[in-house]
């Protein structure tokens, strides 16, 4: 399966993370942010950086997950809280992604996006002891910003 990852030039190039706290994560885990599709990918940058930083050149990071399912974990709607999609639900759905950090009992996190719940999003671990063998970065392509976003 191919995931994408929009980042800036300078950290398109290696399969790295910052560890800054998010949604699913809480400081200091290493993971992955991915989406299924370039479109989701951008809309999930533009919802999170509150704007397009057009001064910043982008990369498509398209990355490729093992088809093993045993390496999947998938967060179904049914299974969050109602607000899940809100800010206040943060403290819930980083203590579920922290505990499914911690316990390493599957490489990939498969949820559902805040911004198209129907779509998905997949988290990696990066502490996996599988994340080297089965996690790699494909290619990165060249992003454009279409003007009427900005």
């Amino acid at each position: 399966m191919e995931v994408y990852r929009i980042s800036a030039e300078h950290y398109a190039n290696a399969l790295t993370c910052s560890g800054a706290e998010a949604r699913w994560n809480r400081a200091g885990e290493n993971v992955l942010y991915t989406s299924g599709s370039r479109a989701l990918a951008s809309l999930e940058l533009v919802v999170n950086r509150m704007a397009i930083q057009t001064g910043t050149h982008y990369k498509v990071m398209v990355i490729s997950l093992a088809d093993d399912s045993s390496l999947y974990e998938e967060l179904k709607k049914e299974m969050l809280p109602l607000n899940w999609r809100g800010l206040f639900a943060y403290p819930q759905l980083q203590q579920m992604g922290s505990e499914w950090y911690r316990s390493k009992r599957s490489l990939i996190l498969k949820v559902p996006s805040a911004v198209i719940p129907q779509e998905y999003n997949f988290i990696i671990n990066t502490s996996h002891p599988e994340f080297s063998k089965k996690v790699s970065l494909v290619r990165t392509e060249d992003y454009f910003w279409d003007q009427r976003l900005a």
